[in-house]
């Protein structure tokens, strides 16, 4: 009887005490990482997960561009095109670098900027309030309505000639040219901003008893700041695109007369090199008027997609 009591006592399970001491013994096979750890190394994952899709970000929307290039240096080499007439890009970016290095394009893009923005920033200065105006008090858009509809289905390009005979071949026929291309677009994208506002904020403000003045800027303004910065980029782009014909009559320096003097002399990389300045000039342009709307517009929630 012993021996079989001596037996079982030996098959029993240890006590739990021990088996705790022998579970503590025992290595674990998948180890959990200190705390400490972890969190030091997901801010880590955080930084390379955006460095990631910054990269890809940046190669997708190169791509386009890279490729035209490509296809811009191989076509010509290659007789799909006659070369005399669009030669390879490794040829107008040479002639963008000479033309660097003298000082000409640097020159030309000066005087080009200068017109440009001046007859910007006067469209925009006039164009705004104007707007607000139009938009906000009826009697205003009743008296103005009817001329504005003669003159922004005029091309500013067909009053070039106008300008030219009335002001000269001078600055300021092409500065006009420009804040007249440029008013259109700033001011129509206005009048719809201040006329879209949402009529709930704007009664919700009245029924907190806003006068007009406060009404008008904390909601009017506010609201249609989106707006009006669509008008004021596609004004930016029009301020070039203009300028550049106005040059091509009468001037002395800018791009326009730039690619105008080189397609007459047949210096045909040294116009494509002014025309790609020309859309480099655009873009930047472009880039720091959307910065200036993000800033503007920093209150605005993002909608969820």
């Amino acid at each position: 009887m012993s021996t079989a009591r001596g037996s079982a006592a030996d098959l029993a399970p240890p006590p739990s005490e021990e088996r705790q001491e022998l579970h503590r013994e025992r290595p674990d096979p998948h180890p959990t990482p200190p705390a400490g750890g972890a969190a030091k190394a997901r801010p880590v994952r955080r930084g390379l997960a955006r460095l990631r899709r910054a990269a890809l970000t940046a190669v997708t929307k190169s791509a386009a561009i890279l490729a035209l290039l490509l296809l811009w240096e191989l076509a010509p080499r290659l007789g799909l095109v006659d070369r005399t007439f669009l030669p390879p890009f490794s040829e107008v970016a040479r002639a963008w670098w000479d033309l660097a290095a003298d000082g000409q394009l640097v020159t030309n893009a000066r005087a080009s900027l200068a017109r440009s923005f001046t007859g910007f920033g006067l469209a925009v200065a006039v164009a705004v309030p104007l707007g607000l105006l139009i938009g906000w008090y009826r009697p205003v858009a009743d008296l103005l309505g009817p001329l504005l509809e003669v003159f922004r289905n005029t091309a500013a390009l067909a009053l070039l000639p106008v300008f030219v005979l009335l002001l000269g071949i001078g600055e300021t026929s092409k500065i006009s040219i420009v804040v007249y291309a440029c008013t259109w677009p700033i001011l129509l994208n206005t009048i719809s901003a201040v006329r879209n506002v949402d009529p709930t904020l704007v009664r919700l403000a009245r029924s907190m008893d806003l006068s007009a003045p406060r009404l008008f800027q904390k909601v009017i303004l506010p609201a249609s700041v989106p707006t009006i910065f669509t008008g004021v980029r596609l004004a930016g782009a029009v301020s070039i695109l203009v300028l550049v014909a106005a040059e091509m009559i009468g001037a002395k320096a800018g791009l326009g007369y730039l690619i105008n003097a080189s397609q007459y002399n047949f210096a045909i990389p040294q116009m494509y090199a002014g025309i790609i300045t020309i859309s480099a000039i655009g873009v930047a342009f472009n880039q720091l008027l959307v910065a200036a709307e993000r800033r503007l517009s920093s209150w605005r929630v993002p909608a969820a997609h």
